[in-house]
């Protein structure tokens, strides 16, 4: 079965759809070697892992597709990617879908702010009027070329206008054609309800540790109505730490002996991205 296709099964699928974030190839052969059936990348975590700076639209489409063709290679799981305001107006916003559709990723999301954007959890936001994204939104479907790549529609005009605009504009995104609806940062579990009773369409929720939503558990979003649950900056968050600690134990001690219980072994690590796969490979050939 095509990746598009699986995908998309998974978000019909009654069970929740939980997606970790993988911002490099091998965060994502990590989450497939632990089971997970699909991951995700965003823009918040490749901007910091590939530029080492903010998610403020720094990042061009060129070097976004390079990411995720990379990502897409090394794993056999769908990957979800993040097409931003779609790199401009509606010419652009087919351009990305076609080129983002080249790298292998199962699907993609545009998102409604205003270029350039800023992280769905930082203030100060502001949103494009609904009928310029719903126009993309048109766009973007005409430009797919597999009917089963996913095309979701973002809306951060819950922290511009309010729930019910936000609501609205979801529902106007899915009669332009979105599979899969984001309203993004809710601050209540009360208005997290709403979108998915409101909105006529699955939707995503987006778990951010420290972000202005709160944290579910998958299975407390699937009661109340979600289809699918990303954690895209775990890892990311997760690696910052683990590497602070260990530099500061490079630094203060010249060693890394009381770190090694912390790292993966040797033997393991060259198992996990496939060195003895490869090896059997080359021998096949001689």
């Amino acid at each position: 079965m095509r990746k598009t296709t699986l995908f998309k099964k998974y978000i019909q699928d009654e069970e929740i759809l939980i997606m970790p974030g993988a911002h490099d190839a091998l965060c994502a052969k990590i989450a497939q070697s632990v089971g997970h059936k699909a991951v995700t990348v965003g823009g918040y975590s490749s901007s910091a892992s590939l530029l080492g700076q903010p998610d403020i639209s720094l990042l061009t489409l060129t070097e976004m597709t390079d990411c995720y063709r990379r990502i897409a290679d090394s794993i056999d799981i769908p990957l979800f990617a993040d097409g931003d305001t779609g790199h401009g107006g509606l010419l652009n916003v087919r351009r990305t879908v076609k080129e983002i559709e080249k790298t292998g990723v199962a699907g993609m999301f545009i998102e409604d702010q205003v270029f350039p954007k800023r992280c769905g959890h930082m203030l100060g936001k502001q949103v494009i009027p609904s009928e310029e994204m719903e126009a993309k939104l048109r766009a973007a479907v005409d430009a797919r070329q597999d009917d089963d790549f996913i095309i979701m529609a973002r809306t951060d005009a819950l922290a511009v206008e309010g729930l019910e605009y936000a609501i609205e504009r979801g529902n106007l995104y899915r009669e332009a054609g979105a599979d899969i609806i984001f309203v993004e940062a809710p601050g209540t579990f009360e208005e997290m309800q709403a979108i998915t009773t409101q909105v006529k369409a699955p939707t995503m929720a987006n778990n951010i540790e420290g972000g202005r939503s709160p944290l579910l558990s998958a299975k407390e979003l699937q009661d109340i109505g979600y289809s699918v649950v990303v954690f895209p900056v775990a890892a990311t968050y997760a690696i910052a730490q683990i590497i602070s600690e260990l530099m500061k134990e490079i630094k203060e001690t010249g060693s890394t002996q009381n770190f090694v219980q912390k790292m993966i072994p040797f033997e393991d690590f060259n198992r996990l991205i496939g060195l003895d796969i490869l090896r059997d490979l080359e021998k096949s050939y001689l």
